[in-house]
Order: structure tokens, then C-alpha cells, then sequence
């Protein structure tokens, strides 16, 4: 391949990265990602050229070293194809790794915003589901009136059909407005994507919160107006105040302030309710006195308890990621060994002629190993530098594309930095195995056929 063919691949994987989905499906972002990755990898001679050609003069007091760097110099493309399966595979675990702890990051930040109660009570599910499994009434009165809680939030939900020919997206009726004679204006108690326009003035005006997906799919967008079929009358006009993050409702969700909610609908049930206690207060205690009467009927979670079994469902989710990280890394590293131990048997003359100007075997392999170590070392770092730019393409571009939600980038840079570490000692190890295994008695045989 030509010196220019890497570069050009790389920048095409740049612009095939801003292209839209086709159906839905983020195609180009996978052919961008399969386009940079070949782009990365053909770019690898002229990188490796440059990084030794800063390294020659900071070596020149080690022979062995010298010798590794020189030869690793003068042969790029040898170094290119020992590490391209390194490459490739600690890209792909590096984008993986980036990619789900960025999600569950998010997952975490958008879970202390949705669970801001001390409990959750929820009505049991009911055969029609959830959306029909409401709390009875009296309960609600009674769950106010307690004296260890300091107030409770209710919550409506309820489908909505805005397009026959797609799912139904959620409308959930919770408190969204400030409390009323409140010293500052209390921010909405939503994961909001950016900044929330200020609720309408006027009563024929309702504001409304919308989902990434209903951007994506119905076309939302702040500050104009959505249709609500079934709801409202005539003159009402829902206006998009706010767009936020919802995981739970891949197919689009809409919040409404539950009092605009009871003025437009006259629906009073109730599904959930968040429950905050005085200070002081053992949830457990008031757990015992929200289920007395009421066991089968309701279900009620402490807000700990649901992270971290929400978070749980999550790891468990993506634990297979971390075994195809292993199995894609392993198989790199055969490559690696299959190339050093092709080359180690090419390179019997050369081993011999080391050998008769005074090299032990021992040194020999040192330098084998040190070869290793060297272009293990150049391949995680393109790898990870690779990785990193495939991980941008999966959280920003196939992420929204495929599932309609953003996310945050978080880098976990112990968890890469081990990463690449192993990588390293794992290639260098393999090299020096690879070199012993194939060497063998090499040198020696060689030394006599010169002699």
C-alpha cells in the first residue's frame, strides 16, 4: 500500500462518521469504524518511522537496544505486520471498554436524578400491566398524612399512540414545577440535555418535556409546538420546554406536570409515588407501615436498592464484552507469535552471525524479546490511540443512531492503562517464547554453516 493510502482511509472514516442513519441503522458509522481501523493499521509503517527515528538517538549507549530499534528502523513494515493484529484487537477492546463504562456512567448520573425519594411505591402489576395497575386511593391519602414522611410526588403513566404506524411512546404525569413560594426556582427534576425554557404564562399553553427519541423519531424540538392527540382541547398548545435523557423507554417518552396533567385529563389514578422522609427517619420502619394493609397490592423499593439492582442488570449485561475483549486481545497476540516465530526462523544467518561475533544465546533471545516488547509497545499505543477514536464514533454516533439516547464520554484511564500494559508484557512474553521454541539450536547450525 502506498505511504498516503492510511491517512486517506482514516480521514474518509471522519467523514463517513457525520453521514445520518439509512432506516434507522447507522451504516456509515460501520463502515466508518471498519475504514479507520484499516486506515490505522496501514498507517502504521510511517508511524513506527517516525517514533523510532526519535528514539535512535536516545539508545546509542546499548548495543542490544541499538540493535532492536536499528533493525525495527530499517524494516517497518516487518513491525507493521507483527502488531497490525494487536492493533485491530486493542482498538476494538479499547473502544469496547470506553464505550460501556460511558454508558454506565450515564446509566449512574441519569439513575441520582430519576431516584430522588428515599422510597418508591408502586402498585403490583395488574393483567392489563402497568399502565393499569394503579394505587388505591385511600392509600395515597393515608401515605400523605403519615407523619415520618416529609411530602410525596405522584406519578401518572399512561401510552400514547401519536403515530399508528409506530410504537406507542409514554406520557408520564409527575411534579415538574417549582413549589410554590420557593426562594429560587428549583431546576427540573428531569436528566435534561441542555437548559429548559421557561414554563408558558398563559393557561392554553402546556409545557412539556420530551425524550432523545422523540426528537429522533417524531421530530420534537425546543420551543415549538408537538400535537397530543386525546389530550387537552382545542385551544390547547403543548410547547417543548425540555428534552432529557431517558433509558427506560427506548421508543420515546413525554413528562407533563402532573397538575397540568389532572386539568387537562381529570385523571386522578395514580401508578407510582416517591415517597421523601423527615430527617431522621429508618425507611425500614415506615416500609413496615406503608405494607400493613396493603400486602400483594403494592410494592415498595428503597431508592439504594433499586440503583444498585438496576446497576447489577447492567454489569451482568455487558459481562460478555470483557470475554470478547480477552478472545480478540489472545488471538492478536497468536498473530504476534506466528510472525516472530516465522521470522526467527528466517533470521537464522543473522542469529548466527550475532552468535560468532560473540552474542550468547541468552542475549539473543534478550533481543528477540526486546524487539517484542518495542513494536508490542508502538502497537498499544496506535491501538489505544485507535481505540479511542473508535470509541468517539459508538458513543456519539452509533449510540444516538441505534437506540435514540445520548450518552457522556468517560474515560477510564486505570482500566486502559492496565489494558494496555498486559498487552505489552503479553507480546513481549510471546516474542521471547516465540524466539525460544523457534530458535531452538538455529544459531548454533548457523555458526557452523558460515564456518
Amino acid at each position: 500500500a502506498r505511504a498516503w493510502t492510511g491517512p486517506l482511509l482514516l480521514g474518509l472514516a471522519v467523514a463517513l462518521s457525520f453521514l445520518p442513519a439509512v432506516n434507522g441503522l447507522p451504516l456509515a458509522a460501520y463502515v466508518a469504524i471498519a475504514t479507520g481501523l484499516l486506515g490505522g493499521i496501514l498507517s502504521l509503517p510511517a508511524l513506527v518511522q517516525f517514533v523510532l527515528s526519535l528514539l535512535s538517538p536516545r539508545v546509542q549507549g546499548s548495543a542490544l537496544a541499538l540493535l532492536a530499534l536499528e533493525r525495527a528502523r530499517r524494516f517497518p513494515g516487518s513491525a507493521a505486520v507483527a502488531t497490525s493484529g494487536v492493533v485491530a484487537s486493542l482498538a476494538l477492546s479499547v473502544a469496547l471498554t470506553v464505550m460501556v463504562s460511558s454508558f454506565r456512567h450515564s446509566v449512574t448520573q441519569w439513575l441520582d436524578v430519576m431516584l430522588p425519594a428515599d422510597l418508591y411505591v408502586r402498585a403490583a402489576v395488574a393483567a392489563g400491566g402497568a399502565e393499569t395497575a394503579v394505587l388505591p386511593p385511600d392509600f395515597v391519602a393515608r401515605v400523605a398524612s403519615l407523619p415520618e414522611i416529609a411530602r410525596v410526588s405522584a406519578v401518572r403513566q399512561r401510552s400514547l399512540t401519536l403515530d399508528p404506524a409506530r410504537p406507542n411512546v409514554m406520557l408520564l404525569a409527575r411534579s415538574l414545577r417549582p413549589e410554590p413560594g420557593a426562594a429560587a426556582p428549583a431546576p427540573v427534576p428531569l436528566p435534561l440535555v441542555s437548559a429548559a425554557l421557561p414554563f408558558p404564562a398563559s393557561p392554553d399553553e402546556i409545557a412539556i418535556f420530551v425524550s432523545e427519541a422523540m426528537v429522533d423519531v417524531y421530530g420534537a424540538r425546543l420551543g415549538q409546538p408537538l400535537e397530543l392527540p386525546g389530550l387537552g382541547g382545542p385551544r390547547t398548545r403543548f410547547v417543548v420546554s425540555g428534552i432529557w435523557r431517558d433509558y427506560a423507554r427506548q421508543h420515546g417518552s413525554i413528562a407533563i406536570d402532573r397538575q397540568d396533567y389532572l386539568r387537562l385529563s381529570e385523571d386522578a389514578s395514580v401508578n407510582d409515588l416517591a415517597v421523601f422522609l423527615q430527617p431522621g427517619v429508618a425507611a425500614a420502619t415506615v416500609r413496615q407501615a406503608l405494607e400493613a394493609g396493603y400486602r400483594g397490592r403494592i410494592e415498595v423499593s428503597a431508592s439504594q436498592a433499586i440503583r444498585q439492582l438496576s446497576l447489577r442488570i447492567f454489569d451482568r449485561s455487558f459481562a460478555v464484552t470483557y470475554w470478547l475483549q480477552a478472545v480478540a486481545i489472545g488471538m492478536g497476540l497468536m498473530g504476534v507469535s506466528a510472525s516472530f516465530s516465522a521470522q526467527v526462523m528466517a533470521r537464522r544467518r543473522e542469529f548466527g552471525l550475532l552468535a560468532h561475533v560473540g552474542l550468547s544465546r541468552r542475549q539473543i533471545l534478550a533481543l528477540v524479546a526486546g524487539e517484542g516488547a518495542l513494536w508490542t509497545l508502538l502497537g498499544s499505543v496506535a491501538g489505544t490511540l485507535l481505540g479511542l477514536a473508535v470509541s468517539v464514533v459508538l458513543v456519539h454516533v452509533v449510540n444516538p443512531q441505534s437506540f435514540h439516547w445520548t450518552m457522556d464520554l468517560h474515560l477510564p484511564w486505570a482500566r486502559l492503562l492496565a489494558l494496555g500494559l498486559s498487552v505489552v508484557l503479553a507480546g513481549t512474553l510471546t516474542a521471547w517464547l516465540s524466539g525460544r521454541l523457534a530458535a531452538g539450536q538455529d544459531a548454533v547450525q548457523a555458526v557452523r554453516q558460515e564456518q
